[in-house]
């Protein structure tokens, strides 16, 4: 299967129009078609209905296939360019929202400091537009935070040949309503909580599924959903009783009207990690600058 002809299939799947495709990808509506047509010659299997357009069942099956492909050839692509380039006067780095960024911008400021030259910029995004967006090249570095057992890595989406490395730990914390009927608890086990509900913030908070995950039990059933990444956003609902919330226990105490009762041993951590590619010139500077 050729990657052009499959990207060309992605973005018609996501607009559901031949036409808007044609137009983001800069090609003729007929050279669309005609790719599109390529693909399902090649594969012997009709991949989108035309009336509307929407992918069929076929369709959606390579569609699980495309997109860590398409990562991994853009993955593959931005490395060599990193290994082989010129040292580029330019930093961007990413960090999501619970991640340690007060560190990350210390650094970016100290690496300006002494290289005047280089642009500087930094995004807070979610957790996997970090790792996708150093795999692709359009970041050098990261910082990305998760929950985990002490003794074992960030499980992090497979996006080529990224490495990895501690930043730093910090104990969590159940954050919860100041009236909640926990909320004087000197300890809470995580276990306990699988029937409470929720917050289900993946940006703001852990995740759900890793909540799921780390306790090895069901439960944990989402009371509310919360799409963004405002930290002060997400408290606010926990102070008004939308749900519970597993945050660094730093973070968790930031507002009177919640209560932050950490988590009893043996206990999962809060971690944040640095993910980088190749590392040249200022990127390097500022990982090193980042690594304990």
């Amino acid at each position: 299967m050729d990657p052009h002809l499959i990207r060309t299939f992605v973005t018609v799947a996501r607009c559901a129009s031949f036409s808007t495709a044609a137009e983001e990808l800069g090609y003729t509506q007929s050279a669309v078609s005609q790719q599109i047509a390529a693909l399902e010659a090649d594969l012997g299997v009709p991949l989108l209905s035309r009336r509307p357009v929407t992918p069929t069942d076929a369709g959606r099956r390579l569609l699980e296939h495309a997109a860590p492909i398409l990562l991994r050839l853009d993955a593959a692509r931005a490395d060599i360019r990193r290994a082989s380039g010129a040292p580029p006067a330019h930093l961007r780095a990413g960090a999501s929202p619970l991640a340690d960024s007060g560190r990350l911008a210390e650094a970016l400021v100290r690496v300006r400091q002494s290289m005047p030259r280089v642009s500087v910029a930094l995004s807070v995004l979610g957790r996997e537009e970090v790792v996708t967006g150093v795999a692709r090249g359009e970041l050098d570095l990261g910082l990305v935070d998760g929950v985990t057992a002490p003794s074992d890595p960030l499980r992090l989406s497979d996006a080529g040949a990224l490495t990895t490395a501690v930043v730093g730990e910090s104990p969590l914390a159940v954050a919860l309503p100041a009236g909640h009927p926990l909320a004087g608890r000197a300890t809470l086990h995580l276990d306990d909580l699988a029937d409470a509900w929720w917050i289900d913030a993946p940006d703001a908070a852990t995740p759900l599924a890793q909540l799921r995950a780390v306790a090895r039990a069901d439960g944990f059933r989402s009371a509310f959903g919360y799409d963004g990444a405002e930290l002060s956003v997400l408290l606010a609902l926990v102070a008004a009783g939308a749900g519970l919330a597993l945050l660094p226990e730093s973070v968790a105490r930031d507002r009177p009207d919640v209560a932050a009762v950490r988590l009893a041993a043996p206990a999962p951590v809060h971690r944040t990690e640095l993910v980088h590619g190749s590392l040249t010139g200022p990127a390097a500077a500022c990982a090193r600058l980042l690594q304990p």
